[in-house]
């Protein structure tokens, strides 16, 4: 008779709740679940937030949350899935920022933690109550990790940089 694993099991719990709240936040973006924007929607939002093209940025955060979050909730390509997500939530920090920490203040707390538990599951791993467990951790290797972290942090420099230069240079004057 085998016992549960506690760690192994607070994992599982940790990497299904976590997952599935990114994957909801995603299906906002993604397809109008939940009171969402939907594609269109979202896609408009992110415009006015400052990310460009709109479309573009509204897909990219919907596949890092909906897609990262489906990962992680399987316990598959962990790495992967845990630097998508943190990716994601590093725009959504960026939005949040200037507001302050505190969440009721609209502030970047809620993004940021998720963005944290996220990275910090891709770093652990999923334990063995998990697909990347049942497959023998093919896809969870520790090149992986370095791998998707070093790109997930490049790709949302990046973009929160693209972001940040666009809201701070004026708009250009029409040729008179």
């Amino acid at each position: 008779m085998t016992c549960l694993n506690r760690r192994d099991l607070g994992l599982l719990v940790l990497r299904t709740g976590t997952g599935a709240v990114l994957m909801a936040h995603g299906a906002q973006k993604l397809f109008g679940c939940f009171g969402g924007g939907g594609l269109e929607g979202t896609a408009l939002a992110m415009e006015h937030m400052g990310f460009r093209p709109g479309k573009q940025s509204a897909v990219a955060a919907g596949l890092g949350e909906m897609g990262g979050g489906a990962l992680l909730a399987l316990g598959l390509a962990t790495p992967a899935a845990g630097a998508a997500a943190a990716g994601a939530m590093a725009g959504a920090v960026s939005v949040h920022a200037p507001a302050g920490f505190f969440a009721q203040g609209g502030g970047f707390e809620y993004p940021a933690f998720l963005g944290f538990t996220a990275a910090a599951i891709g770093l652990a791993g999923a334990g063995r109550y998990s697909l990347d467990h049942a497959t023998d951790h093919v896809i969870d290797q520790p090149w992986t990790v370095a791998l998707a972290f070093l790109g997930s942090a490049v790709a949302a420099a990046a973009v929160v940089g693209r972001r940040a230069r666009d809201r701070t240079e004026p708009d250009e004057k029409p040729a008179e």
